[in-house]
């Protein structure tokens, strides 16, 4: 384990650092109003919205970093609460989107910020909270966290656990602390065996490893929200079509698919984008970038059933993109035209369309190359992106095969919320 002289000097550099880097957090703060919100729990603060628990109460503690995790951990949240009814299960975020849509998931009341990863903002938490079981969702190793809630008593469980491409040489560097820093975690339940590789290679216990699947495959199929019907009773009315929802975009990603909607609509002059940013504060942007070039397009928090005919619908809402690619001819993920990564292709997969992604899919490489070894997406590069739309929209039995094979791969891996949620039993009941 790491000394208390090592945590001490790891929090000394931790707050020069974010006082050196002060003026990047009031910029964001002033121009996009992030990190603002939930400041004061991020120190340490408790709500008084949250239901806290009593002494008789046993605790799990999950913690999301973002949208992406907390969707992934909803079904097991949800299995480990029906499994034990009588127990209570809190879930904290760090930024705001996944706060947003953690508290229309499960509650205000048992959903906060993360603190920020100082002993002073941690402890009120441990002491609030007073967990049995830590779960973390995918890889956040917070020295100062970990060993406060190793210290409580907790078992310290990761979840989903994955090591990307950017941060596996990283960790390798510095494998001698990372292997101090894993000591206190309980349980790594890998998505993949190249993940369960990495853990052992930058340091975790081999005989603290399991492999027990992607949780995201188990995701459930979003509810239907009213955007959906209103937009699909709009397409039908104005015979629009076809669809095109690109999800998840980055910056510079926006720019080639307007491109090549323009050259969609040179052949189907009734086609519809739904064009849905990765990040909120991106929004005006896209929306200055869709005024300069001239085309027509609504913003979905002002769109009133106007016709979408031959027009782009701007999704400047949060928490609706899974629901809405099921009106896609084709879904396009974002964040893999450009070296961000990728995004999660699971949610046009549940709906059964065809997937279209760039060649940065890191981030979700075992979910890509599973996709792809099944001929379930199609990987292109900006430069060819016009074409395989094209080809896609003038296909029609090629786009349905294609989204028969992404829902069929999809439900063969089916399965990791409920080893996730037996592993984490056993790791609650061990001596």
């Amino acid at each position: 384990m790491i000394s208390s002289l090592y945590s001490f000097l790891y929090s000394v550099a931790l707050g020069l650092g974010l006082l050196a880097s002060l003026p990047y957090w009031i910029f964001q703060m002033a121009r996009h109003g992030k990190y603002s919100k939930g400041l004061a729990e991020r120190l340490g603060r408790i709500p008084q919205r949250l239901r806290l628990p009593t002494a008789q109460e046993g605790v799990t503690w999950v913690h999301a970093v973002s949208v992406g995790e907390v969707l992934a951990v909803a079904g097991l949240v949800a299995e480990l609460q029906r499994r034990a009814p009588q127990d209570k299960i809190f879930i904290s975020t760090t930024t705001d989107t996944g706060q947003a849509l953690a508290r229309k998931r499960f509650g205000e009341e048992r959903v906060f910020y993360f603190p920020m990863d100082f002993s002073f903002a941690i402890r009120p938490w441990m002491k609030a909270l007073q967990p049995n079981m830590v779960v973390i969702a995918e890889t956040e190793f917070w020295l100062n966290f970990l060993r406060i809630a190793h210290e409580s008593g907790a078992q310290i469980a990761v979840v989903n656990a994955r090591i990307s491409d950017r941060s596996w040489p990283r960790y390798r560097r510095f494998r001698r602390f990372m292997k101090k820093l894993l000591g206190y975690i309980d349980l790594f339940l890998a998505q993949s065996q190249t993940d369960a590789t990495r853990l052992r290679d930058i340091g975790a216990p081999s005989d603290r490893i399991r492999i027990t699947g992607n949780l995201k495959f188990d995701m459930p199929v979003p509810a239907t929200p009213q955007i959906v019907t209103d937009l699909r009773q709009a397409l039908a009315r104005d015979a629009a079509g076809p669809v095109l929802v690109c999800g998840s975009t980055v910056e510079d990603e926006e720019e080639p698919l307007l491109e090549a909607f323009e050259s969609v609509l040179a052949e189907h002059p009734r086609a519809v984008m739904i064009l849905a940013p990765r990040h909120p504060e991106r929004f005006p942007a896209v929306a200055a970038l869709l005024e300069r070039i001239s085309v027509r397009y609504f913003r979905r928090s002002s769109w009133h059933g106007e016709s979408l005919s031959g027009a782009v619908l701007l999704l400047d809402t949060i928490g609706e993109l899974a629901a809405i690619y099921a009106l896609a001819d084709v879904a396009f993920v974002g964040g893999s035209l450009v070296p961000r990564g990728g995004h999660n292709i699971i949610e046009p997969a549940q709906h059964g369309v065809a997937i279209v992604v760039g060649k940065h899919t890191e981030n979700f490489r075992d979910i890509v190359e599973l996709f792809q070894r099944n001929h379930a997406v199609r990987v292109t590069a900006a430069s060819g992106l016009s074409r395989v739309l094209m080809d896609l929209l003038a296909n029609h039995a090629e786009r349905k095969v294609l989204g028969q094979r992404a829902a069929e791969t999809l439900h063969s891996q089916i399965g990791a919320t409920a080893r996730t949620a037996d592993a984490l039993e056993q790791l609650l009941t061990q001596p």
